[in-house]
């Protein structure tokens, strides 16, 4: 026998190891990925991947979970319960100024979806319509900010109005007259809430009224995890799927609603559409320049004391 003849043996462990090389073959590496509300359009990217079947491609194999605490996911994520936390670029400022070691790697949604939200029959046409009326809020700390914010150029502050905490119940209170405005509304929700129970509503958007654009939903983890190459992949895998997103728009929609046949109703029909222009092409791609004026926004209104530098806190991932 020639000494370039394999065995048998030798024959079928290259063989073996040859299947073991191919794309997939090896286990698949699990992310837990703690999203920050129930599935919504928001989520569409990460959905449209999970469906089309980009993570398992990208050897991932990724569970995504609804939290019963929206302020809870980036806290597990901080403690290592988790890998992948979906939140805000607001509240991530606020936390890393608590101490938590968190970093964003990924943006989903890329504009601000925030709005003070008032009916349109209502009196107030401006902002500075609002003076000795009832605004309704949700979560307090930084939507009072970005409220006290566009109160200011318009010649008020806080002490003239009056805040209610009307928990997450934010087109129910406007509609029954409970509140003059909620300041927390999301364009492409509540907007159409309104709509749909035959009101309509008209929002004042915060970029265009002395608040800094930035990014509403973001994917942060533990900083000690950002070297992980699974973190990579993932992105790469989000990135096709807003990609496919982008192009093909309906049958995304029908992928989406596969993912829970629940979510096919009206409200998220259309708040699909008015989303579909807000995610974010590149996912990993980071505006320094936009989380450094942000952070000194969220300072000077007194949301945080000292943020250490953007770059300890928001990374652009190298694949």
């Amino acid at each position: 026998m020639s000494r370039h003849t394999a065995k048998p043996g030798a024959a079928l462990l290259a063989a073996l190891l040859a299947l073991l090389l191919l794309p997939g073959a090896a286990r698949a590496e699990k992310l837990t990925v703690l999203l920050d509300w129930f599935v919504n359009p928001d989520h569409g990217p990460l959905i449209v991947a999970q469906q089309r079947g980009f993570f398992a491609e990208a050897g991932l194999e990724v569970e995504m979970i609804e939290p019963a605490d929206p302020n809870d996911p980036p806290r597990l994520v901080a403690a290592k319960k988790a890998e992948i936390a979906i939140s805000y670029q607001p509240q991530l400022h606020i936390q890393v100024g608590a101490g938590l070691p968190l970093a964003r790697f990924a943006t989903l949604v890329a504009t601000p979806l925030t709005t003070l939200l008032v009916l349109d029959e209502s009196p107030v046409k401006t902002i500075a319509d609002l003076k000795g009326r009832k605004v309704g809020f949700s979560v307090g700390g930084f939507e009072d900010a970005i409220l006290k914010a566009m109160l200011e150029p318009n010649g008020l502050s806080l002490s003239d109005i009056e805040l209610i905490n009307v928990n997450f119940s934010l087109s129910p209170a406007l509609m029954s007259g409970q509140v003059d405005a909620v300041i927390g509304a999301y364009r492409n929700f509540e907007l159409n809430q309104l709509e749909i129970e035959g009101r309509k509503g008209r929002a004042f958007y915060v970029e265009e009224e002395g608040v800094p654009a930035y990014d509403e939903l973001i994917a942060v983890t533990h900083r000690e995890r950002l070297a992980d190459p699974a973190l990579a992949r993932f992105v790469a895998a989000m990135e096709r799927g807003v990609q496919y997103l982008i192009n093909h728009p309906e049958e995304s929609w029908k992928l989406f609603v596969s993912y829970k046949p629940e979510l096919d109703d009206e409200l998220n029909r259309r708040a699909w559409r008015d989303t579909l222009p807000r995610f974010a092409l590149r996912p990993a791609a980071l505006d320094r320049g936009r989380y450094e004026a942000f952070g000194r926004f969220l300072e000077r209104q007194g949301v945080v004391e000292k943020l250490p530098p953007s770059a300890d806190y928001a990374v652009e991932l190298i694949r």
